[in-house]
Order: C-alpha cells, then structure tokens, then sequence
C-alpha cells in the first residue's frame, strides 16, 4: 500500500527552527516530484514548497522563502522541508504530497490536483 508519513512537527517558539520529514512506504519516490502543503484553521490550503524527482528544481511561496529549505534523499526515501526563523504565522498542520508518477520528467506540479497521494498531515505550531 502506497503511504506518505509525515513526522518532525511539534511546538517552538518563534525564531526557532523544525524540520518535517516525508517517508514513503510502499513505492519509490526516486520518480516522484512531492508538495509541502500547509493549512491553518479558518484557512485555506496553502502550497509551501515543492521539489522535483532529482531536487534540481524546487519551488517556494513567497511567504517562506529564504527561511524554509525543501531537499530529498532518494536513498532514504525521504524529503525533507527544513524550517527556519518560525514565526507565529507559520502555525498550521503541514501535509506532504506526491506526484508519485509523472508524464515529464523532473516535472513540477503545477496544481494540487496533481498529487496522487496525501499524507495524513503534522501540527507545527508556533509560540511567540
């Protein structure tokens, strides 16, 4: 059975940092592209980073960017979203996503349609 786990959130106090970790069981994510996705309550689904099945191709919201670092280790069947200088704002159950079988090659999703398979999601919580 194909399953993404997400492990790594917890509760930190602003200008802290975490790290989240995507592990799948039950296939290989050596051609996957994966989606960091967060939502807080009273919100909407946010996209926060994604990266490509070799990680030459990465993207990041503008609310992120240069504080989260998304990378992966095919070996360990893992991607990770490496969370830096927290903010109260990032607070939201963060959820990882693939794309497990691309048409194109190190294809990046464009739309959450895309993502054939969710993880059940990980609290990330931010004290100020």
């Amino acid at each position: 059975q194909m399953q993404l786990v997400e492990s790594g959130g917890g509760l930190v106090q602003a200008g802290g940092s975490l790290r989240l970790s995507c592990t799948a069981s039950g296939f290989t994510l050596d051609y996957a592209a994966i989606g960091w996705f967060r939502q807080a309550p009273g919100k909407e689904r946010e996209e926060v980073s994604k990266i490509s099945s070799s990680g030459s191709r990465t993207y990041y919201a503008d609310s992120v960017k240069g504080r989260f670092t998304i990378s992966r280790d095919n070996a360990k069947n893992t991607v990770y979203l490496q969370m830096n200088s927290l903010k109260v704002e990032d607070t939201a159950v963060y959820y990882c996503a693939s794309d497990s079988f691309p048409q194109i090659s190190d294809y990046l999703p464009v739309r959450p349609y895309e993502y054939d398979l969710w993880g059940q999601g990980t609290q990330v919580t931010v004290s100020s």
